[in-house]
């Protein structure tokens, strides 16, 4: 699979605040990326489509488009902001629309909790939404975490089965947590991460999803580790 995970950079916010809208229409109101690339319990991971780009392009920094001076580039620059979740968006380039998928993770004390997790639409069931829990799990255990927790719909059985896949468990639910619906939330938290148990658990896991998916690239970010997994 033409797939990889690396960290969430400024010039994704526009695609990932779309991507967002997409899988979560009635969310209100959206995640302010910028505000959580500056924090530092927030972590973004991206899935991308790396068949979309040109080979040269793969490990390259877009480079900002230029923008007319004087009034005709502050107005464009304040629609560009308003447009991108309160940022400009400086080089929404084929490496940004390239991106498939996003994860938000928050680290508190030894926990890791996923905040959210969104595939496109067109991507939904190719293995992307997998791909970037493993590279969640990848971070979480670079950061030290004990355990991995979440919140997902008490109908969304088809993610609740992947993260059951997981070894997260069903620990409690929080009542009318939806806003749209008020759906109650099922509670799920993983056994501990650093237990030799759950290592080889999570690799044989890995194993099977590269025998299925092909070689992926998980990149968590500088001095947070990289790994390549290809299948056995």
């Amino acid at each position: 699979m033409d797939v990889h995970i690396r960290p969430l950079r400024r010039e994704d916010i526009s695609r990932v605040s779309q991507i967002e809208r997409q899988a979560f229409p009635t969310l209100w109101p959206a995640t302010p990326f910028k505000r959580e690339l500056e924090n530092r319990r927030a972590k973004y991971l991206v899935a991308m489509d790396t068949s979309y780009l040109p080979e040269a392009n793969h490990d390259r920094e877009a480079v900002p488009a230029p923008t007319p001076d004087g009034l005709l580039g502050r107005v464009l620059e304040g629609l560009k902001a308003r447009l991108n979740n309160g940022v400009p968006d400086p080089a929404a380039g084929p490496e940004a629309e390239s991106i498939v998928g996003f994860l938000g993770l928050w680290f508190m004390a030894d926990e890791a909790h996923i905040t959210a997790v969104a595939v496109s639409e067109s991507w939904r069931g190719k293995g992307v939404g997998e791909l970037l829990i493993i590279g969640c799990l990848e971070l979480a255990m670079a950061r030290g975490s004990s355990v991995v927790s979440l919140e997902a719909r008490v109908s969304n059985h088809v993610a609740q089965s992947l993260y059951l896949k997981y070894g997260f468990e069903k620990v409690g639910v929080r009542k009318a947590y939806y806003t749209d619906n008020r759906e109650d939330a099922t509670i799920m938290t993983t056994s501990p991460i650093k237990t030799e148990q759950y290592q080889a658990r999570f690799r044989r896991l890995k194993e099977c999803y590269m025998e299925r998916y092909g070689e992926v690239t998980i990149h968590l970010g500088e001095g947070e580790g990289a790994a390549v997994d290809p299948p056995n």
